[in-house]
């Protein structure tokens, strides 16, 4: 496909600020961020704040923070300015108010004479005879005057059927049912999203819109509009819902919808996150799967963006993370595991911990977890045996293991350069003198780690230091001298 044709690409992202930010929204925002950069064009962020009942205070900073987080940035909007001032539709008023002028004027739209009761009588009516409620029915023969103190509707000049073409989906029609006279202007002097987005698209030459599939339904009014203001609309790109990580149904707050930035605060990366929510629903046509930004920008088209729904994986987001994080270097991934540390494990042998952790973890908030856990309390103090049966393997016996582990603690303690590849020569010698090597191993790591499973023991003893590791050898073994 390449790049667009249009001679100045505009995006924009245009959130209501009445919640948290999920994975849906965030993606809607990166196909217009990476649609604007792909072709050196215009991102904006416009934040559709007219449904004051159902905002949410703090909303629009935590938007502003999610974009960031992800580094979407936008080239116009709150906190940038730009030559379409403000960015909030509650700014907006007198704007809207002078497109609904030119609609008055034309005579295509009027105040709406009904009391909500009526409305209510209309409904009944029409189930009463079992058809659609269509508003359009019920027209007043004439209009009144607009004093700004009733609802003003948009008149459907024509009915009839609608065709158009989406970038996604291909061409696309609904029949003359799909059309009917709706509020443009509330009681309350506000816009509804169905006029104010139009006014502002329009006024902001926005060239591409990214939507959800839920606007489909309503593209016919959409269309109506932009015909009665004489304007062209704009390119649309209706994008694949995201599906619940059964694939079975569209993902809610109930399947794991949860805010973004809970992503951040377990730990994972922006550009991971950025990789990862560019898959749900794009493919690159070929077997790439892990993007830097860059990248991204490079590789996105709109034809390559599929119709199915797109199922949340979070395996797949671990395992795209960790591939981000083996590519940090070496100072990034020490610090890193430093700050996620709990604050009484950052001293001692902490800067020693990097290749356990590391080959444990998909994100940072595994430290957290596997330190909560008391996963990592073994590097830090000795663990108690209080069971030395726990360090018999199998059928050996206690006095065979002792004897063991003090051989273990012997020969260990002739190596100069206490290096996990020494420490490993060493053990595994012995070891593979036995019948069994868990005769050895399975005592090794229990003494030095209180746990069956733990990691590898060689690395444990390098961490721990020479002086440590035959302490916590010979004290296993003087606790298994005493079952003897």
């Amino acid at each position: 496909m390449g790049k667009t044709n249009v001679k100045k690409v505009v995006t924009r992202f245009a959130p209501s600020p009445t919640g948290f930010m999920h994975v849906g929204g965030v993606r809607t925002a990166l196909y217009a961020w990476l649609w604007a950069r792909k072709n050196n064009g215009t991102f904006i962020l416009r934040i559709e704040d007219t449904d004051k009942e159902r905002e949410v205070e703090g909303s629009i900073d935590h938007i502003k923070e999610c974009l960031k987080w992800l580094e979407l940035d936008w080239d116009e909007g709150p906190d940038k300015g730009g030559p379409h001032l403000p960015y909030l539709q509650s700014e907006r008023l007198e704007l809207y108010k002078r497109y609904a002028q030119i609609l008055i004027n034309k005579g295509l739209a009027y105040p709406d004479p009904y009391s909500d009761e009526e409305l209510d009588g209309f409904r009944e009516q029409a189930e009463l005879h079992k058809k659609p409620f269509l508003y359009r029915e019920y027209r007043p023969a004439e209009f009144e005057k607009w004093d700004e103190k009733k609802p003003l509707r948009f008149k459907t000049p024509e009915i009839k059927e609608t065709k158009w073409n989406d970038l996604v989906y291909g061409d696309l029609s609904a029949g003359p049912e799909a059309l009917d006279d709706f509020i443009l202007i509330k009681s309350d002097g506000y816009p509804t999203y169905n006029f104010a987005h139009i006014v502002d698209d329009i006024e902001m030459g926005v060239t591409h819109v990214m939507r959800g599939q839920e606007f489909i339904s309503s593209t016919p009014k959409f269309l109506a509009v932009y015909e009665a203001l004489g304007v062209k609309p704009p390119l649309f790109a209706t994008l694949p819902p995201i599906m619940a990580p059964d694939g079975k149904k569209k993902l809610g707050k109930r399947d794991g919808a949860k805010d973004i930035l809970e992503y951040r605060k377990e730990g994972y990366l922006p550009e991971a996150m950025m990789n990862f929510l560019a898959l749900l629903g794009w493919n690159p046509g070929t077997d790439q799967e892990i993007f830097d930004k860059d990248e991204l920008v490079k590789s996105f088209e709109l034809d390559r963006v599929q119709r199915s729904g797109a199922r949340l994986d979070e395996k797949k987001l671990d395992w795209i993370n960790k591939e981000h994080l083996k590519k940090l270097s070496p100072e990034a991934i020490q610090n890193s595991i430093l700050e996620w540390l709990p604050e009484n494990m950052r001293s001692g042998i902490a800067g020693k911990l990097e290749p356990v952790l590391f080959e444990r973890i998909s994100k940072w908030g595994d430290i957290r977890q596997m330190a909560g856990a008391g996963e990592l309390d073994f590097f830090f103090k000795k663990p108690e045996l209080s069971d030395g049966s726990k360090l018999l393997f199998k059928n050996a016996s206690a006095e065979e293991t002792v004897q063991n582990l003090r051989k273990a603690a012997e020969w260990l303690s002739g190596i100069s350069d206490f290096r996990k590849e020494d420490i490993k020569n060493v053990l595994m010698e012995i070891a593979d003198s036995l019948d069994a090597r868990g005769k050895l191993l399975h005592p090794v790591r229990y003494a030095l780690t209180g746990l069956d499973k733990s990691p590898d023991p060689f690395i444990v003893a390098e961490i721990l230091g020479k002086e440590e590791t035959l302490d916590r050898l010979n004290g296993a073994a003087g606790i298994l001298k005493s079952l003897e």
